[in-house]
């Protein structure tokens, strides 16, 4: 399962959990995850849950930024499109900080790294 930590200096303060195929976040209140702070758009960002079309149960993630005012930035580059989102990248929205965690794809990498 997937999430997003919500970190405030470092230390984690919030965990979403991404349950859905797609997850909406923004200001208003009709967003699965409600950022109520001035620096975040009303409708700001999205939450792709893709299955992989090679690894059967495996899903991807991908974030689009929605025309925000202050952008979508992973690991402080600006999201432009569609960007597939890899465990702990660092994803701002407006002046939040989150790290990404994909616990599937965590253990996919311990595998590879075993078998390599």
């Amino acid at each position: 399962m997937a999430s997003l930590s919500q970190l405030v200096d470092n230390v984690v303060v919030n965990t979403f959990e991404l349950n859905g195929p797609d997850t909406r976040i923004g200001r208003k209140a009709d967003n699965d995850l409600r950022i109520d702070e001035i620096s975040v758009s009303g409708f700001h960002a999205a939450i792709e849950a893709v299955p992989n079309a090679y690894l059967e149960g495996t899903v991807d993630y991908y974030i689009t930024d929605c025309d925000s005012t202050n952008g979508t930035f992973v690991n402080e580059i600006r999201v432009e499109g569609r960007q597939r989102l890899n465990s702990q990248d660092m994803v701002r929205i407006g002046w939040n900080e989150f790290r990404f965690v994909d616990e599937e794809e965590n253990a996919l990498e311990k595998t590879a790294y075993i078998l390599g």
